[in-house]
């Protein structure tokens, strides 16, 4: 059974996500809710400690999801890897995430809003990245590479750039760019 606080932080996800963390007040969100004021203060002290939630929520969700998709894909980490951009563009034409569509990364809009490196939601934000970073680069240890973490790095930043891209520009096949970017990078970090 759902509680007002998976209520709460997944209407607060929501609207954070499409309508942005400062432009969404805290009264808009108990009204889609349906969870009274005192209820919400029973479990966040302020709109911040909420905004932590909703990230936290939506760190679980993406890497789930993201390691979910890679998985199906394939056994192989070589193909898993290149499957990371597959599921990207699924994302990226809105059909992965039930109800919320694609409204950009929530890691890089909460980074942008809250531009402060030492602000809560910005390390949560560079945490969520580091977290899939560690990811790719297991897989790409597990393929062979000689320097796992320097493909990993190059592989996340391809991710990262087809994010913005495909927010920014509007271009959902910023993916299969990455894709073909990224098979030529694999070919030459892993043994043939």
């Amino acid at each position: 059974m759902r509680s007002k606080r998976d209520d709460l932080v997944d209407t607060a996800l929501r609207l954070f996500y499409t309508q942005g963390f400062n432009a969404t007040g805290i009264d808009k969100i108990l009204a889609e809710s349906g969870v009274a004021k005192m209820t919400m203060y029973k479990h966040f002290k302020s709109k911040d400690e909420l905004i932590l939630a909703a990230l936290q929520r939506r760190d679980e969700q993406f890497r789930e999801w993201l390691a979910g998709e890679m998985t199906k894909a394939s056994d192989q980490p070589r193909e898993q890897l290149l499957a990371m951009f597959d599921a990207l563009e699924q994302w990226f034409r809105g059909r992965a995430f039930k109800g919320l569509g694609f409204a950009g990364c929530a890691f890089i809009n909460a980074s942008g809003e809250f531009s402060q490196s030492d602000h809560p939601a910005h390390r949560l934000a560079a945490e969520h990245k580091q977290s899939v970073l560690d990811y790719i680069a297991g897989l790409c240890a597990d393929a062979g590479a000689k320097d796992p973490v320097t493909l990993a790095e190059q592989l996340a930043l391809l991710k990262e750039g087809a994010i913005v891209t495909a927010q920014v520009r509007g271009l959902p096949d910023a993916a299969q760019t990455a894709k073909s970017i990224a098979k030529g990078l694999l070919d030459a970090a892993l043994p043939a």
